[in-house]
C-alpha cells in the first residue's frame, strides 16, 4: 500500500503499468480508486496509470472541518509532482471531471491534456430558464440524500443517490457488494462536498486559454442534466473533442470499460502525434 502525504492530507494511491506516458484516474463522489478497477488493466500497456482515493474516501486520510472542491484541485496538483508525473493526461469521471477541469485552468503546466466524462457544473446552466425545472428537481433529489446522510442514515442516502440522482431506478441491486460498501462509508464526505458553495461553481473564463487538447465524453443514456453542461464547456475549451458513447450512462468505465478506454487511447495517440 502506498501512500503520500499532501497539503497535510495523507492519500492513498497505486501506480501501475509500463507505459511511458502517465495517465491520472480521478474518481467522483461516494467512490475510491477502486472505481477505475476494469480500465486500468486495459491502460497499463500504454501508460503509467496512477489512481488514489481522493481526502475523505477510503483508504485517504479525512480530515476534520468543512473540505471544499479547491483541496481536492491543490491535493491532486502536488500529489501529480510529488509522484514526478507532469505532465500527465488527467481523466475525470463526475465531480472528478469538475476537479480536473479546475486543474486544467489553474495549472496547464501539469497536464498533456484532460479527458472529462459529465461534470456536474449545473451552476453553467443557471442562466437558461428553460432548465429551471430540471435543476430545480436535483437539487430536490440531491437535497434529500444530503438530509438522510445528515440523519446517519448512510445506506439509504448511498442508495437514493444512486437510484435517484446518478444511474436510475434498479442500479443500486446490480451493483457489486463491495462498491455499495465503499458508497455507505463515504457517504459523509459527500454530505461534506455538498455543503461546499463551490461544489457545483465554475466559470469558463478559468479554461478559454487552456493551450492543451480536451476531450469530453457523455453517454447516451445519462441523465438529461449533463448535455447541456458539456456544450458549455466545448464552447469555451480551444482544441475540444466530444464524444457520446452509445449505450453508456454516468459511468462508462464500469459499464463500458472497453469502449471508454478505447476513446480514450484513440484520442491520446491522435493528440500525441
Amino acid at each position: 500500500m502506498a501512500t503520500a502525504k499532501v497539503n497535510g492530507v495523507r492519500l492513498f494511491y497505486e501506480l501501475n503499468g509500463t507505459g511511458e506516458v502517465p495517465l491520472v484516474l480521478v474518481h467522483g463522489s461516494w467512490d475510491s480508486h477502486h472505481d477505475w478497477d476494469l480500465v486500468v488493466p486495459r491502460l497499463t500497456d500504454s501508460f503509467r496509470v496512477l489512481t488514489y482515493d481522493r481526502r475523505g474516501h477510503s483508504q485517504s486520510e479525512c480530515p476534520i472541518g468543512q473540505g471544499s472542491v479547491r483541496e481536492d484541485v491543490a491535493d491532486l496538483a502536488t500529489l501529480i509532482e510529488h509522484l514526478g508525473l507532469a505532465p500527465a493526461w488527467v481523466v475525470g469521471n463526475s465531480f472528478g471531471a469538475s476537479i480536473a477541469l479546475r486543474l486544467a485552468g489553474e495549472r496547464p503546466e501539469l497536464l498533456r491534456g484532460l479527458i472529462g466524462h459529465e461534470p456536474p457544473l449545473f451552476s453553467l446552466l443557471a442562466a437558461d430558464p428553460t432548465l429551471t425545472p430540471m435543476l430545480d428537481e436535483v437539487s430536490q433529489k440531491i437535497g434529500a440524500v444530503t438530509e438522510r446522510i445528515a440523519s446517519g442514515d448512510y445506506a439509504g442516502a448511498a442508495e437514493q443517490f444512486v437510484e435517484t440522482v446518478a444511474l436510475g431506478p434498479g442500479s443500486w441491486t446490480q451493483m457489486p457488494r463491495e462498491i455499495q460498501q465503499t458508497f455507505i462509508e463515504n457517504a459523509p464526505t459527500f454530505l461534506d462536498e455538498a455543503s461546499d458553495p463551490e461544489q457545483l461553481g465554475f466559470d469558463l473564463g478559468w479554461i478559454r486559454g487552456f493551450p492543451k487538447p480536451a476531450l469530453l465524453t457523455l453517454g447516451d443514456q445519462s441523465p438529461p442534466t449533463f448535455a447541456p453542461v458539456i456544450d458549455k464547456l466545448a464552447e469555451a475549451l480551444p482544441r475540444v473533442e466530444v464524444v457520446t458513447l452509445p449505450g453508456a450512462g454516468h459511468i462508462p468505465h464500469a459499464t463500458h470499460p472497453d469502449a471508454y478506454v478505447e476513446a480514450i487511447i484513440a484520442f491520446t495517440r491522435k493528440r500525441s502525434a
